[in-house]
């Protein structure tokens, strides 16, 4: 039994997911073996070999691979899954784009989204929007997992596996890369920030939310955002926390007028600390913060930050 787990990358390093995918991989049993494809990505696999619990790092360059398209990854990994019991990726866009094909190919069902292994065949995956935990069994010769990271730890470094170039698979043909925007900032990645302030539909327009830029500057933190302020046009898509956005698990998460849908607490309520700034006191926000405070956020935020100054 083997578990191969396909890394998410840059080229040059690892995306922190891929780390907290390993450690699912090595709860399941028997020797994990990680493939990067990519192009001219000797750096992330040299990453990957690092990885402690790692026993081998399977190297697939061709410039086909350099761009992430989920029709060429999925093909690599399927050219490989005969030799595996289990193929993981992180849930994110990347594993999510990837992986639903390869159970489509193996004709297995994906088990999506686990946040804890019972077994080598059993896994713990949220439903209803994380108000309860199915507890899933496969009997599939191949398990496709999905692993959404904020319930795994990251894997530690120390590891010095084997690294090894397999036959890369020709280009499917079907997609071809077009441009990538990133979005540039000086603050943290939102999934891998320890520390987020987010803003809801409370905050009133896009302007006001340059009142909380103070607040993260001081805490070093992240700025998110509600569906409900993000579909207003307050912020970009990309600061989204929730359900149909990111799932985040920060040290300590600031909500300012978020009401708290059902959607946007299957985001963030794993974080470690909550705090919760509302005028409605009966906001669902509060069954889930470890400190609330009720009243105007553009009374108390700026008094926030005056006792951080």
């Amino acid at each position: 039994m083997a578990a191969l787990v396909i890394a998410e990358h840059d080229n040059a390093s690892l995306k922190g997911s891929t780390l907290n995918t390993i450690t699912a991989a090595i709860q399941c049993g028997g020797e994990v073996h990680v493939l990067v494809a990519g192009h001219s990505c000797s750096g992330a696999a040299e990453a990957a070999a690092k990885i402690a619990g790692v026993a081998k790092v399977l190297v697939a360059d061709a410039v086909q691979f350099g761009d992430g398209l989920a029709e060429n990854i999925a093909a690599q990994a399927l050219s490989m899954a005969a030799a595996y019991s289990h193929i993981l990726a992180p849930a994110t866009a990347y594993g999510k784009n990837i992986l639903p094909r390869v159970a489509a190919k193996l004709d297995v069902g994906q088990i999506s989204e686990i946040t804890k292994v019972d077994a080598p065949d059993t896994f713990e995956r949220p439903i209803y929007a994380g108000n309860a935990i199915a507890t899933v069994q496969s009997t599939d010769a191949i398990k496709v997992i999905t692993v959404r990271t904020t319930g795994f730890d990251a894997a530690a470094p120390g590891g010095s596996a084997a690294v090894e170039t397999v036959v890369a698979v020709a280009d499917s043909g079907r997609s071809a890369f077009v441009s990538r925007e990133l979005a540039k900032s000086d603050r943290p990645e939102l999934t891998a920030a320890k520390i987020i302030v987010s803003g809801g539909r409370g905050m009133g327009s896009g302007d006001n939310f340059k009142l909380l830029e103070p607040l993260a500057d001081k805490l070093g933190a992240a700025m998110g955002a509600s569906r409900a302020a993000v579909d207003a046009g307050f912020v970009p898509n990309d600061w989204q926390v929730g359900q149909t956005g990111k799932i985040v698990a920060p040290q300590l998460y600031v909500a300012i007028g978020i009401s708290g849908a059902i959607q946007h607490l299957a985001g963030m309520k794993d974080s470690k600390v909550i705090v919760a700034i509302n005028k409605d006191p009966e906001a669902p926000i509060f069954s889930v913060a470890d400190y609330g405070i009720v009243g105007d956020l553009f009374e108390i935020v700026p008094q926030l930050i005056a006792e951080l100054g």
